[in-house]
């Protein structure tokens, strides 16, 4: 690693090298499907949120387009090839990953001793039944909600978490939205079944991952995939291989992966698509605003009169920029795009018809892919752009 010489990218470079790291840019790996996907992505990220469809549906949609729900919930879950665990947040991971995890698991052992204590009877309980009885959602285990507040876990529940979260259990399969908890010993395979990395073998290996699903990025970018420790991140920079950049624009060193330099010149077919503010493209704040120019801000949370752009606001990308975002809902059968806000300089004059054109069709291949019959669209920003995104709907 040489700091004295980066190599030099442009900002459009480094951003079509981190859509191609996305799968983003160029034809869709369809026979490699979701389990590919997770693979090459290293981490997709779960919410309980569903407005159109779940997120981690969402970012196999955009990926692989209007595959069918049920085919892509069927290939997450239960093939033997995945796993739950806290990547970034609450994510699916490959069950390749399994050992690298074993940094966190031994945090949760060491630093979650209160944890365990206020459930101790339940985890002992809660362990030998999935022992004898094989796996069991919380519910069959004998309760999942104790009260009606945010999470309202009882104790059974909390028990199940501190086990998955240690590694004494394992979630590799869901039924409905509900967690299938089960021992590690009888899904992962015995060449992975093993907690005897060292922490920084790991966390050296999960950077690596993060440039190789980010394609370049800074120390920041880099730590937040797999939530690493910055300060871990630029230690292990230095015996990672990957790449020095100087990206026009960016204040921060970055780097890359060296495999994503030897093919970023090359050129392929964007996707048009909704995408989840969940999907990993995006999930960073900071660096969507660098890369993208779009300060994207999950507003589910913030209470409805003070959201400027709705509940759960989707970015759409098209050639390569995210030139809009559409706040939808599903009313009777329809789409309803309850606000559509054109971003700049997509919403200049000249180039709002190809915008329209672009808009247009992301929602109605989300449309289609979700079972509506038709798209409706309630509020359009700014105002002027309103007539040439209804024109492209009709069309």
């Amino acid at each position: 690693m040489n700091p004295v010489h980066p190599v030099q990218l442009t900002a459009d470079e480094a951003r079509r090298i981190s859509l191609r790291a996305q799968l983003l840019l160029g034809a869709p790996n369809r026979r490699a499907g979701v389990p590919g996907l997770v693979r090459a992505l290293g981490a997709v990220q779960l919410d309980t949120i569903s407005v159109l469809a779940r997120s981690h549906e969402l970012i196999a949609y955009a990926r692989l387009g209007p595959v069918g729900r049920s085919r892509i919930e069927a290939a997450y879950w239960g093939r033997g090839e995945t796993f739950e665990y806290w990547g970034h947040a609450a994510s699916v991971l490959p069950l390749s990953e399994w050992p690298l995890f074993a940094f966190r698991r031994r945090h949760y052992r060491e630093r979650q001793r209160v944890w365990r204590d206020e459930v101790t009877s339940s985890v002992d309980a809660v362990l030998q039944r999935i022992k004898l009885d094989g796996p069991m959602t919380a519910t069959e285990l004998g309760g999942a909600k104790k009260s009606s507040g945010w999470w309202g876990w009882s104790d059974i529940k909390h028990a199940a978490e501190y086990l998955l979260a240690t590694g004494e259990l394992i979630c590799a399969t869901r039924t409905g939205w509900r967690r299938v908890y089960d021992l590690p010993e009888r899904v992962v395979p015995t060449q992975w079944l093993h907690d005897d990395l060292p922490d920084d073998h790991c966390k050296r290996e999960l950077l690596r991952r993060s440039a190789s699903a980010l394609g370049v990025g800074t120390a920041p970018d880099l730590a937040d995939y797999f939530r690493l420790k910055t300060l871990d991140v630029v230690r292990l920079l230095p015996e990672s291989g990957l790449v020095p950049v100087a990206v026009d624009g960016w204040k921060a060193p970055a780097w890359a992966d060296p495999h994503a330099l030897d093919d970023h010149a090359a050129r392929g077919r964007h996707r048009t698509t909704l995408l989840s503010p969940f999907d990993s493209l995006v999930w960073d704040r900071k660096r969507t605003a660098r890369i993208f120019g779009l300060d994207h801000r999950l507003e589910a949370y913030v209470p409805k009169h003070l959201r400027q752009h709705g509940y759960f606001t989707m970015p759409v990308l098209a050639g390569g920029r995210l030139i809009a975002r559409v706040d939808p809902a599903r009313v009777n059968g329809t789409l309803a795009a309850r606000q559509v806000v054109v971003e700049p300089p997509a919403a200049t004059p000249a180039r709002l018809p190809a915008t329209a054109s672009a808009i247009a069709e992301a929602l109605h291949e989300a449309a289609r892919w979700v079972g509506c019959e038709g798209v409706t669209i309630e509020r359009v920003a700014p105002g002027a752009a309103a007539g040439a995104l209804r024109a492209a709907l009709g069309r």
